[in-house]
Protein backbone atom coordinates (compact mmCIF):
# COMPACT_ATOMS: atom_id res chain seq x y z
CA UNK A 1 0.00 0.00 0.00
CA UNK A 2 1.16 3.52 -0.77
CA UNK A 3 1.03 4.72 2.86
CA UNK A 4 3.35 1.90 3.98
CA UNK A 5 6.12 2.77 1.54
CA UNK A 6 9.38 4.30 2.67
CA UNK A 7 9.03 8.08 2.37
CA UNK A 8 11.72 10.76 2.44
CA UNK A 9 11.15 14.41 3.17
CA UNK A 10 13.26 17.35 2.09
CA UNK A 11 13.88 18.07 5.76
CA UNK A 12 15.19 14.56 6.46
CA UNK A 13 17.65 14.82 3.60
CA UNK A 14 18.87 18.16 4.88
CA UNK A 15 19.43 16.55 8.27
CA UNK A 16 22.30 14.45 6.97
CA UNK A 17 20.86 11.05 7.81
CA UNK A 18 21.50 9.44 4.44
CA UNK A 19 24.17 6.72 4.43
CA UNK A 20 27.09 7.11 2.09
CA UNK A 21 28.00 4.69 -0.67
CA UNK A 22 29.61 6.06 -3.86
CA UNK A 23 29.00 7.39 -7.31
CA UNK A 24 25.69 6.05 -8.49
CA UNK A 25 26.36 7.32 -11.93
CA UNK A 26 22.91 8.87 -12.18
CA UNK A 27 24.64 11.04 -14.76
CA UNK A 28 25.58 8.75 -17.61
CA UNK A 29 25.56 9.78 -21.23
CA UNK A 30 22.43 10.81 -23.08
CA UNK A 31 22.83 12.58 -26.41
CA UNK A 32 21.07 11.06 -29.41
CA UNK A 33 20.59 11.41 -33.13
CA UNK A 34 17.73 13.21 -34.80
CA UNK A 35 14.71 11.31 -36.13
CA UNK A 36 15.27 9.11 -39.14
CA UNK A 37 13.63 9.54 -42.51
CA UNK A 38 11.47 6.78 -44.00
CA UNK A 39 14.28 5.88 -46.41
CA UNK A 40 16.75 5.55 -43.53
CA UNK A 41 14.38 3.25 -41.65
CA UNK A 42 14.25 0.90 -44.62
CA UNK A 43 17.98 0.21 -44.69
CA UNK A 44 19.75 -2.26 -42.41
CA UNK A 45 21.48 -0.14 -39.79
CA UNK A 46 23.43 -3.18 -38.62
CA UNK A 47 25.61 -2.70 -41.70
CA UNK A 48 26.73 0.76 -40.53
CA UNK A 49 30.46 1.09 -39.84
CA UNK A 50 32.52 3.54 -37.79
CA UNK A 51 35.92 4.42 -39.33
CA UNK A 52 38.79 2.84 -37.42
CA UNK A 53 41.64 5.15 -38.43
CA UNK A 54 41.85 8.69 -37.11
CA UNK A 55 43.46 11.11 -34.66
CA UNK A 56 41.40 9.63 -31.81
CA UNK A 57 40.31 6.11 -31.02
CA UNK A 58 36.67 5.47 -31.90
CA UNK A 59 34.15 4.60 -29.20
CA UNK A 60 34.32 7.84 -27.22
CA UNK A 61 32.92 10.74 -29.24
CA UNK A 62 30.42 8.62 -31.21
CA UNK A 63 26.79 8.32 -30.15
CA UNK A 64 26.65 5.65 -27.44
CA UNK A 65 25.64 2.19 -28.70
CA UNK A 66 23.14 -0.28 -27.33
CA UNK A 67 25.69 -2.80 -26.05
CA UNK A 68 29.16 -2.77 -24.53
CA UNK A 69 31.70 -5.17 -23.08
CA UNK A 70 34.68 -4.02 -21.05
CA UNK A 71 37.38 -6.68 -20.88
CA UNK A 72 40.28 -6.28 -18.45
CA UNK A 73 43.52 -8.22 -18.99
CA UNK A 74 46.70 -8.92 -17.06
CA UNK A 75 49.98 -9.56 -18.86
CA UNK A 76 51.41 -13.03 -18.25
CA UNK A 77 54.47 -13.31 -15.99
CA UNK A 78 57.65 -12.63 -17.90
CA UNK A 79 55.98 -10.48 -20.57
CA UNK A 80 58.09 -7.60 -21.83
CA UNK A 81 57.92 -4.54 -24.08
CA UNK A 82 58.11 -6.57 -27.29
CA UNK A 83 55.25 -8.80 -26.14
CA UNK A 84 53.06 -5.76 -25.49
CA UNK A 85 53.83 -4.34 -28.93
CA UNK A 86 53.07 -7.71 -30.53
CA UNK A 87 49.73 -7.87 -28.72
CA UNK A 88 48.81 -4.35 -29.83
CA UNK A 89 49.66 -5.17 -33.44
CA UNK A 90 47.33 -8.18 -33.29
CA UNK A 91 44.52 -6.15 -31.75
CA UNK A 92 44.99 -3.40 -34.32
CA UNK A 93 44.74 -5.83 -37.23
CA UNK A 94 41.70 -7.57 -35.76
CA UNK A 95 39.95 -4.30 -34.91
CA UNK A 96 40.57 -2.80 -38.38
CA UNK A 97 38.81 -5.78 -39.93
CA UNK A 98 35.99 -6.37 -37.48
CA UNK A 99 34.90 -2.73 -37.24
CA UNK A 100 34.49 -2.62 -41.03
CA UNK A 101 32.46 -5.84 -41.23
CA UNK A 102 35.36 -8.03 -42.37
CA UNK A 103 36.29 -11.27 -40.53
CA UNK A 104 39.54 -11.26 -38.61
CA UNK A 105 42.33 -13.50 -39.82
CA UNK A 106 41.64 -17.10 -38.73
CA UNK A 107 38.13 -16.08 -37.68
CA UNK A 108 36.32 -19.36 -36.98
CA UNK A 109 32.89 -17.69 -37.18
CA UNK A 110 33.34 -15.26 -40.09
CA UNK A 111 29.57 -15.00 -40.62
CA UNK A 112 29.29 -13.12 -37.32
CA UNK A 113 31.50 -10.33 -38.61
CA UNK A 114 29.09 -9.42 -41.41
CA UNK A 115 26.95 -7.15 -39.18
CA UNK A 116 29.34 -4.58 -37.67
CA UNK A 117 26.46 -2.54 -36.20
CA UNK A 118 28.69 0.51 -35.55
CA UNK A 119 31.27 -1.66 -33.81
CA UNK A 120 34.12 0.20 -32.12
CA UNK A 121 37.13 -1.24 -30.32
CA UNK A 122 38.94 1.04 -27.85
CA UNK A 123 42.18 0.03 -26.11
CA UNK A 124 43.47 1.37 -22.79
CA UNK A 125 46.63 0.94 -20.70
CA UNK A 126 46.63 0.29 -16.96
CA UNK A 127 49.32 1.56 -14.57
CA UNK A 128 51.39 -1.64 -14.44
CA UNK A 129 51.75 -1.94 -18.21
CA UNK A 130 54.27 0.89 -18.09
CA UNK A 131 56.33 -1.03 -15.53
CA UNK A 132 56.32 -4.19 -17.65
CA UNK A 133 57.30 -2.22 -20.75
CA UNK A 134 60.06 -0.32 -18.94
CA UNK A 135 58.35 3.00 -19.60
CA UNK A 136 57.46 4.23 -16.12
CA UNK A 137 58.85 7.68 -16.95
CA UNK A 138 56.14 8.02 -19.61
CA UNK A 139 53.24 7.09 -17.34
CA UNK A 140 50.85 10.04 -16.79
CA UNK A 141 50.86 11.30 -13.19
CA UNK A 142 47.14 10.61 -12.81
CA UNK A 143 47.39 6.98 -14.01
CA UNK A 144 46.96 4.95 -10.84
CA UNK A 145 44.10 3.27 -9.06
CA UNK A 146 41.68 5.68 -7.40
CA UNK A 147 42.27 6.35 -3.71
CA UNK A 148 40.11 4.28 -1.34
CA UNK A 149 36.69 5.67 -0.45
CA UNK A 150 34.74 4.64 2.64
CA UNK A 151 31.74 3.85 0.48
CA UNK A 152 33.62 1.35 -1.72
CA UNK A 153 33.22 -2.40 -1.40
CA UNK A 154 35.54 -3.24 -4.27
CA UNK A 155 35.79 -6.81 -5.49
CA UNK A 156 38.97 -8.06 -7.20
CA UNK A 157 36.82 -9.59 -9.93
CA UNK A 158 35.95 -6.07 -11.16
CA UNK A 159 38.97 -4.00 -10.16
CA UNK A 160 42.23 -3.01 -11.86
CA UNK A 161 43.90 -4.54 -14.96
CA UNK A 162 46.98 -4.02 -17.13
CA UNK A 163 44.94 -3.50 -20.32
CA UNK A 164 41.33 -2.86 -21.19
CA UNK A 165 39.22 -3.35 -24.30
CA UNK A 166 36.02 -1.34 -24.65
CA UNK A 167 33.95 -3.08 -27.32
CA UNK A 168 30.75 -1.28 -28.37
CA UNK A 169 28.07 -2.02 -30.97
CA UNK A 170 24.34 -1.80 -31.51
CA UNK A 171 23.96 -5.59 -31.53
CA UNK A 172 24.91 -7.93 -28.67
CA UNK A 173 26.03 -10.69 -31.04
CA UNK A 174 28.52 -8.33 -32.69
CA UNK A 175 29.99 -7.40 -29.32
CA UNK A 176 30.21 -11.02 -28.16
CA UNK A 177 31.94 -12.14 -31.35
CA UNK A 178 34.46 -9.28 -31.29
CA UNK A 179 35.35 -9.90 -27.65
CA UNK A 180 35.92 -13.60 -28.30
CA UNK A 181 38.12 -12.96 -31.34
CA UNK A 182 40.18 -10.29 -29.60
CA UNK A 183 40.65 -12.44 -26.49
CA UNK A 184 41.57 -15.74 -28.10
CA UNK A 185 44.12 -14.25 -30.49
CA UNK A 186 46.28 -13.02 -27.59
CA UNK A 187 45.67 -15.74 -25.00
CA UNK A 188 49.39 -16.62 -24.84
CA UNK A 189 50.23 -13.05 -23.78
CA UNK A 190 47.46 -12.14 -21.32
CA UNK A 191 44.93 -13.62 -18.96
CA UNK A 192 41.40 -12.23 -18.70
CA UNK A 193 40.83 -10.62 -15.31
CA UNK A 194 37.21 -9.63 -15.92
CA UNK A 195 34.58 -9.00 -18.58
CA UNK A 196 31.76 -6.60 -17.75
CA UNK A 197 28.81 -6.34 -20.13
CA UNK A 198 26.26 -3.57 -20.25
CA UNK A 199 23.37 -2.21 -22.28
CA UNK A 200 21.42 0.99 -22.75
CA UNK A 201 18.04 1.56 -24.41
CA UNK A 202 16.33 4.78 -25.41
CA UNK A 203 14.25 6.04 -28.33
CA UNK A 204 16.15 8.09 -30.87
CA UNK A 205 16.98 11.50 -29.50
CA UNK A 206 15.99 10.66 -25.92
CA UNK A 207 18.03 10.03 -22.78
CA UNK A 208 18.35 6.50 -21.43
CA UNK A 209 17.01 5.38 -18.08
CA UNK A 210 18.96 3.37 -15.56
CA UNK A 211 17.44 0.38 -13.77
CA UNK A 212 16.29 2.60 -10.91
CA UNK A 213 13.92 4.09 -13.47
CA UNK A 214 15.72 7.44 -13.54
CA UNK A 215 16.56 9.44 -16.66
CA UNK A 216 20.34 9.02 -16.73
CA UNK A 217 22.73 11.27 -18.64
CA UNK A 218 21.10 14.67 -19.06
CA UNK A 219 24.17 16.83 -18.47
CA UNK A 220 27.16 16.09 -20.68
CA UNK A 221 29.82 17.49 -22.98
CA UNK A 222 28.84 17.48 -26.64
CA UNK A 223 31.27 15.88 -29.12
CA UNK A 224 32.70 18.16 -31.77
CA UNK A 225 32.75 21.20 -29.50
CA UNK A 226 35.65 23.22 -28.14
CA UNK A 227 34.70 22.04 -24.65
CA UNK A 228 35.06 18.41 -25.76
CA UNK A 229 38.48 19.05 -27.24
CA UNK A 230 39.58 20.96 -24.15
CA UNK A 231 38.20 18.66 -21.45
CA UNK A 232 38.34 15.19 -22.99
CA UNK A 233 41.19 14.96 -25.51
CA UNK A 234 44.73 15.37 -24.20
CA UNK A 235 46.83 18.05 -25.91
CA UNK A 236 50.17 16.37 -25.23
CA UNK A 237 51.54 19.29 -23.21
CA UNK A 238 52.47 17.18 -20.17
CA UNK A 239 52.72 13.76 -21.84
CA UNK A 240 53.60 14.20 -25.53
CA UNK A 241 52.78 10.64 -26.64
CA UNK A 242 49.22 10.99 -25.27
CA UNK A 243 48.22 13.87 -27.59
CA UNK A 244 44.83 12.93 -29.00
CA UNK A 245 44.21 10.38 -26.26
CA UNK A 246 42.32 10.58 -22.99
CA UNK A 247 41.69 8.71 -19.75
CA UNK A 248 38.99 6.22 -18.80
CA UNK A 249 37.62 5.58 -15.32
CA UNK A 250 35.33 2.57 -15.03
CA UNK A 251 33.21 2.19 -11.88
CA UNK A 252 30.86 -0.75 -11.36
CA UNK A 253 27.95 0.47 -9.21
CA UNK A 254 25.67 -2.13 -7.62
CA UNK A 255 22.07 -0.99 -7.07
CA UNK A 256 19.93 -2.27 -4.20
CA UNK A 257 16.73 -2.31 -6.21
CA UNK A 258 14.88 -4.39 -3.64
CA UNK A 259 14.99 -1.57 -1.06
CA UNK A 260 14.75 1.15 -3.73
CA UNK A 261 11.37 -0.38 -4.59
CA UNK A 262 10.17 0.61 -1.10
CA UNK A 263 10.77 4.31 -1.76
CA UNK A 264 7.83 6.37 -3.03
CA UNK A 265 8.08 8.74 -5.98
CA UNK A 266 8.57 11.86 -3.86
CA UNK A 267 11.41 10.18 -2.02
CA UNK A 268 13.06 9.12 -5.26
CA UNK A 269 12.84 12.63 -6.67
CA UNK A 270 14.29 14.21 -3.54
CA UNK A 271 17.12 11.67 -3.51
CA UNK A 272 18.13 12.30 -7.11
CA UNK A 273 17.04 15.95 -7.43
CA UNK A 274 15.09 15.29 -10.66
CA UNK A 275 11.53 14.30 -11.50
CA UNK A 276 10.98 10.66 -12.31
CA UNK A 277 8.56 11.34 -15.16
CA UNK A 278 10.69 13.49 -17.45
CA UNK A 279 14.03 13.98 -15.72
CA UNK A 280 13.47 17.68 -15.10
CA UNK A 281 15.27 19.20 -12.10
CA UNK A 282 12.94 19.85 -9.17
CA UNK A 283 13.24 23.57 -9.92
CA UNK A 284 12.30 23.17 -13.60
CA UNK A 285 9.75 21.69 -15.97
CA UNK A 286 11.89 20.13 -18.74
CA UNK A 287 14.80 17.69 -18.64
CA UNK A 288 17.44 20.12 -19.84
CA UNK A 289 16.43 23.02 -17.59
CA UNK A 290 19.33 24.26 -15.49
CA UNK A 291 18.98 23.16 -11.82
CA UNK A 292 18.62 26.13 -9.44
CA UNK A 293 20.42 24.94 -6.33
CA UNK A 294 19.71 28.22 -4.54
CA UNK A 295 15.90 28.00 -4.89
CA UNK A 296 13.92 27.54 -1.64
CA UNK A 297 10.28 26.81 -0.90
CA UNK A 298 7.94 29.03 1.15
CA UNK A 299 9.45 27.60 4.34
CA UNK A 300 12.98 28.46 3.27
CA UNK A 301 13.93 24.86 2.57
CA UNK A 302 15.98 24.19 -0.61
CA UNK A 303 13.81 22.79 -3.40
CA UNK A 304 16.70 20.60 -4.52
CA UNK A 305 18.20 19.10 -1.34
CA UNK A 306 21.93 19.76 -0.94
CA UNK A 307 22.33 16.03 -0.28
CA UNK A 308 20.69 15.03 -3.59
CA UNK A 309 22.75 13.40 -6.30
CA UNK A 310 22.26 16.35 -8.64
CA UNK A 311 23.61 18.78 -6.05
CA UNK A 312 26.58 16.63 -5.02
CA UNK A 313 27.57 15.69 -8.61
CA UNK A 314 27.39 19.26 -9.86
CA UNK A 315 30.76 20.65 -10.90
CA UNK A 316 31.93 23.59 -8.82
CA UNK A 317 33.93 25.08 -11.71
CA UNK A 318 34.42 24.37 -15.39
CA UNK A 319 37.57 22.30 -14.82
CA UNK A 320 35.56 19.59 -13.03
CA UNK A 321 33.52 18.67 -16.08
CA UNK A 322 34.07 15.36 -17.90
CA UNK A 323 32.33 13.08 -20.38
CA UNK A 324 29.93 10.69 -18.62
CA UNK A 325 28.48 7.49 -19.97
CA UNK A 326 26.40 4.84 -18.26
CA UNK A 327 25.46 1.28 -19.19
CA UNK A 328 23.03 -0.88 -17.25
CA UNK A 329 23.92 -4.39 -16.16
CA UNK A 330 21.53 -7.10 -15.02
CA UNK A 331 22.95 -10.48 -14.07
CA UNK A 332 22.11 -13.71 -12.23
CA UNK A 333 21.13 -12.90 -8.63
CA UNK A 334 22.42 -14.85 -5.66
CA UNK A 335 20.05 -17.35 -4.01
CA UNK A 336 17.38 -15.47 -2.12
CA UNK A 337 17.87 -12.24 -4.06
CA UNK A 338 15.45 -10.82 -6.63
CA UNK A 339 18.01 -8.90 -8.68
CA UNK A 340 21.72 -8.34 -9.29
CA UNK A 341 21.69 -5.09 -11.19
CA UNK A 342 23.53 -1.84 -11.46
CA UNK A 343 25.40 0.60 -13.66
CA UNK A 344 28.73 0.54 -15.44
CA UNK A 345 29.68 4.19 -15.06
CA UNK A 346 32.38 5.43 -17.41
CA UNK A 347 34.14 8.79 -17.27
CA UNK A 348 36.48 10.14 -19.94
CA UNK A 349 38.61 13.19 -19.20
CA UNK A 350 42.01 14.74 -19.85
CA UNK A 351 43.10 14.55 -16.19
CA UNK A 352 41.55 12.21 -13.62
CA UNK A 353 43.04 14.10 -10.66
CA UNK A 354 41.62 17.52 -11.51
CA UNK A 355 38.36 16.57 -13.23
CA UNK A 356 36.98 13.29 -11.90
CA UNK A 357 38.38 13.00 -8.38
CA UNK A 358 36.91 16.20 -6.87
CA UNK A 359 33.41 15.17 -7.93
CA UNK A 360 33.93 11.59 -6.74
CA UNK A 361 35.10 12.81 -3.35
CA UNK A 362 31.96 14.92 -2.87
CA UNK A 363 29.76 11.98 -3.80
CA UNK A 364 31.64 9.69 -1.47
CA UNK A 365 31.41 12.14 1.42
CA UNK A 366 27.66 12.67 1.23
CA UNK A 367 25.17 11.69 -1.48
CA UNK A 368 21.62 10.66 -0.63
CA UNK A 369 21.71 8.10 -3.44
CA UNK A 370 24.50 6.23 -1.63
CA UNK A 371 21.83 4.58 0.52
CA UNK A 372 20.94 2.38 -2.47
CA UNK A 373 24.21 2.14 -4.42
CA UNK A 374 27.61 0.59 -3.75
CA UNK A 375 30.77 0.78 -5.89
CA UNK A 376 32.05 -2.79 -6.26
CA UNK A 377 34.53 -2.31 -9.12
CA UNK A 378 37.01 0.37 -10.15
CA UNK A 379 39.76 0.77 -12.74
CA UNK A 380 41.69 3.60 -14.41
CA UNK A 381 43.30 3.51 -17.86
CA UNK A 382 45.15 5.76 -20.28
CA UNK A 383 43.53 5.72 -23.71
CA UNK A 384 46.23 6.27 -26.36
CA UNK A 385 45.56 8.31 -29.50
CA UNK A 386 44.06 6.79 -32.61
CA UNK A 387 45.88 4.95 -35.39
CA UNK A 388 46.67 7.38 -38.23
CA UNK A 389 46.54 4.80 -41.03
CA UNK A 390 47.63 1.40 -42.34
CA UNK A 391 51.06 0.30 -41.21
CA UNK A 392 50.63 1.79 -37.73
CA UNK A 393 49.35 0.17 -34.54
CA UNK A 394 47.49 1.12 -31.38
CA UNK A 395 49.74 2.77 -28.81
CA UNK A 396 52.65 3.21 -31.21
CA UNK A 397 53.10 6.79 -29.99
CA UNK A 398 54.04 5.46 -26.54
CA UNK A 399 56.54 2.87 -27.70
CA UNK A 400 58.21 4.58 -30.64
CA UNK A 401 58.05 8.33 -30.01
Amino acid sequence: MADSRYRLSRRSLLGGGAAVAGVAGAAGLGWGAAGLTDDARDRDEALDVVPFYGAHQAGIEQDPPGHVAFAGFDLVPGADRDDVIGLLRIWTDDAVRLTQGVPALADTEPELAARPARLTVTVGFGPELFTVAGLTQRRPSWLRQLPPFAIDRLEPAYTGADLVLQVCADEATTVAHAVRVLCKHVKSLVTVRWVQRGFRDAPKGQTMRNLMGQVDGTVNIAPGTLDFDRLVWDDGAAVPWLAGGTSLVLRRIAMDLDTWDELDEDGRELTVGRRVGNGAPLTGTAEHDEPDLAAVDRNGIPVIPPSSHVARARHTHDGERFLRRGFNYDEMPAPGQVSNSGLLFVAYQRDVDTQFLPVQRRLAEFDALNEWTTPIGSAVFAIPPGVPGPGHYLGQQLFES
